[in-house]
């Protein structure tokens, strides 16, 4: 294992040895998945969290905090490594375990009905949470893809400390969504009744809570959440961002090898190549590919812009760019997408 890993490895188990003095209790915190009608990927993470009595101080102070949220506080919880979890499906328990963070994703063999599910999950001494999952009909055949940051929240990520204010200072309720960019997306999942929708982002596991909230307050389209966890792997200092958009487009694919994908990006990270390499391996799952313009400036410090015309042949899916929602629903309307 790398050596960063196992410092954080014994400064994690520190963390953890304070917070179960203190009294903090076991949690598991849900998250949505989606699946087949055979199978089911099962979303979820283990922390210890305070436990106030119900009706005290701590609780209403608590209760405040959840009402203005500041976006460093979501990366002070303490992760559990390595506990069993118990996942139960119409009375069927499946037993594994968190990873290192104490992020549990697996995907496990079910039959269910097309539709809304939900699952049971309890840890070690925590109570037992529920989660939903949308298990996909085999009738459908196209599914939305669509990044997170400067794509439907403006965070500037091109700009690196504009982008550590907005993460970790900015009250989650002064988050700004990017312009048109929920009136698109929710015509995009209205092409195809209960059509897959998938939010993936670069962003750490610790900000999903506030990115359901952002989402639902801002009227996005329901979806997974596939993100990252933040920190050291067994063979790296940091983790890659590509490589985990890489690896979770692949295993879509592979999961769902008949959904065609409609992915929407931006042009001031790497989305717009990540989508080019998934488009030339698997040309037969892309339906089109939507690009959010950043503004000059953004593009400037993002490294350059790439042209359209430079991806739209890797495969017959339409490309089209706009700086905004709106745009982007005119260009896919012509092109008879939407």
């Amino acid at each position: 294992m790398h050596r960063a890993a196992r410092i954080e490895d014994r400064f994690h188990a520190y963390r953890e040895k304070r917070a179960r003095k203190r009294g903090y209790a076991v949690t598991v915190v849900p998250y949505p998945g989606y699946g087949s009608t055979e199978w089911v990927r099962v979303l979820s993470r283990v922390l210890l969290t305070r436990n106030p009595r119900p009706g005290s101080r701590a609780a209403r102070k608590m209760q405040k905090r959840s009402e203005s949220v500041r976006g460093w506080r979501s990366f002070t919880a303490v992760p559990i490594n390595d506990v069993t979890v118990t996942i139960t499906i119409n009375g069927v328990d499946t037993v594994v375990k968190a990873d290192r963070g104490g992020v549990v994703d697996v995907q496990i063999p079910m039959k269910l009905s097309p539709g809304m599910h939900t699952v049971q999950i309890q840890a070690e001494g925590s109570d037992v949470t529920e989660s939903t999952i949308h298990v996909i009909s085999p009738k459908a055949t196209v599914g939305l893809v669509s990044d997170v940051d400067d794509t439907v929240m403006v965070t500037a990520l091109p700009r690196p400390f504009l982008a550590a204010w907005n993460s970790f200072v900015l009250d989650e309720h002064a988050r700004v969504p990017t312009p048109g960019m929920a009136v698109f997306l929710s015509r995009v999942a209205d092409i195809q009744e209960d059509m897959p929708v998938v939010y993936l982002s670069t962003g750490a596991w610790n900000v999903a809570p506030t990115l359901r909230r952002f989402l639902g307050r801002n009227l996005y389209p329901q979806g997974t959440l596939l993100l990252t966890d933040w920190g050291p792997t067994h063979d790296r200092m940091f983790r890659s961002g590509r490589a985990h958009k890489e690896t979770q487009l692949r295993r879509l694919a592979s999961e769902l090898p008949k959904i065609k994908w409609i992915l929407v990006g931006d042009d001031g990270q790497h989305d717009e190549s990540i989508y080019a390499e998934f488009e030339k391996e698997f040309p037969g799952n892309v339906k089109a590919v939507a690009i959010r313009q950043l503004s000059n400036g953004e593009a400037v410090l993002a490294g350059g812009r790439k042209k359209a015309e430079e991806h739209i042949q890797a495969g017959d899916a339409p490309w089209v760019y706009a700086p905004d929602g709106a745009g982007l629903a005119a260009q896919l309307t012509e092109f008879k997408v939407l």
